[in-house]
């Protein structure tokens, strides 16, 4: 009796578009007709065109002509990220922080701006880490909004931190 193990078989199927030439296989665009015929009501404009670009490749004389591979290039707005309310609102949130700290602020219970360079600082720090971080996967909007604040409070900032460099300056005159 034979033993089970060595009866059985497997199959290797090679799913590669291209050939070792870099041209597309027959079996490739053979196996995109038979997907197409099986499901025509799933067709999108990007498929059919894709389709009738292989149909004519393996219409033509494979000797003399090269097929082009296929590109499958979906429209820019479809990649584009959607804007974020909750990336919005954190930006808003570490923004308002920030330009609390540089005095634009009133405490509420003195009536005084509070004034911590350091710590707006820090928080322009955290939104410029965050933009670095996000970097080319945020909707137009959000990038548009984090440049915007980070461009008006380092603008702050520097306004403050050469305010008061020159106030200490003033009070360092002033003590003889």
């Amino acid at each position: 009796m034979a033993d089970p193990k060595h009866d059985e078989s497997f199959k290797v199927i090679d799913r590669r578009l291209f050939n070792t030439e870099g041209e597309i296989r027959d079996e490739a665009i053979r196996e995109e007709r038979r997907k197409q015929e099986t499901e025509p009501a799933a067709a999108t404009p990007l498929n059919s065109s894709l389709s009738a670009a292989q149909k004519k490749d393996a219409g033509s004389s494979k000797a003399s002509q090269k097929p082009e591979p296929p590109r499958e290039t979906p429209p820019a707005e479809a990649n584009s990220p959607k804007p974020s309310r909750g990336l919005q609102m954190l930006i808003n949130f570490v923004a308002q922080n920030a330009a609390m700290l540089l005095g634009a602020y009133p405490d509420p219970r003195s009536g005084q701006p509070i004034v911590d360079l350091e710590g707006a600082r820090e928080l322009i720090d955290m939104l410029d880490g965050l933009r670095e971080t996000t970097r080319g996967n945020l909707a137009a909007e959000d990038d548009r909004l984090l440049l915007d604040v980070l461009g008006s409070l380092k603008l702050s900032y520097m306004e403050m931190t050469k305010a008061a460099a020159k106030a200490m300056q003033e009070k360092a005159k002033a003590r003889p």
